[in-house]
């Protein structure tokens, strides 16, 4: 395994400079703004990246002003108690998405938020405190306690909302591959380990965000 600033060194040449390539990379937010957004829009973000996995996104995107109304705004006391019946007649009004299983993990992932915001005061709070040390065990706890909330699904949700994440797009996993830490995309108990073992190195490394390493290593392939 390189040490980071060899694998970067070659990405900046082909930017043009360090100045394009930092145009181009993706920041997270500070935790002092991911504290302010409100619970209702973790779930939203969540769900729609459920609802996008395996379909069109740009289909997903455009339907989604129309379904955030059906959820009353993805409020999670609404959408916590909402039974299988109520959920099914959401399902089928205009505008949705019919797919039963996503559906119905809005009020599973509502449960879970809701928990989680009650324990740590809210959602903001509680992904601001989110460290790269912890990543592994962190992404196991929202697999576990959420539903349909592992792998890239997770990865999507947190990037856009600002988490600091690594999304691993084909090319992020040819690198690590390449660099080998992984076999493949990571998957067991070994291949996590190995994972968290070399981010923990390469932001020693770099002083680099997870988002940085993880774009720069898919921009370090081709």
């Amino acid at each position: 395994m390189r040490n980071f600033n060899d694998i970067t060194a070659p990405v900046i040449d082909r930017f043009g400079g360090e100045g394009n390539l930092e145009a181009r990379l993706v920041k997270p937010k500070l935790p002092q703004y991911l504290m302010l957004i409100p619970n209702s829009q973790w779930l939203s973000a969540a769900a729609k990246a459920v609802f996008q996995a395996g379909f069109s996104w740009n289909v997903i995107e455009k339907k989604w002003p129309g379904i955030e109304p059906v959820f009353h705004g993805f409020d999670l006391s609404f959408c916590r108690y909402l039974s299988e019946e109520a959920l099914d007649n959401l399902m089928h009004q205009k505008g949705m998405v019919r797919h039963w299983k996503k559906t119905r993990s809005i009020q599973k992932n509502a449960d879970f938020f809701w928990h989680l915001s009650h324990t740590h005061g809210s959602l903001g709070n509680y992904f601001a405190s989110w460290n790269a040390g912890n990543y592994v065990q962190n992404l196991k706890l929202l697999r576990r306690g959420g539903d349909r909330l592992g792998g890239k699904t997770a990865q999507v949700f947190l990037r856009r909302m600002g988490v600091d994440t690594l999304i691993f797009a084909s090319d992020t996993v040819r690198a690590l591959v390449r660099e080998g830490v992984v076999e493949k995309s990571p998957s067991s108990k070994k291949d996590w380990a190995a994972l968290q073992q070399a981010v923990d190195i390469w932001q020693a490394q770099s002083n680099r965000s997870l988002n940085e390493i993880s774009q720069i290593l898919s921009f370090s392939v081709g």
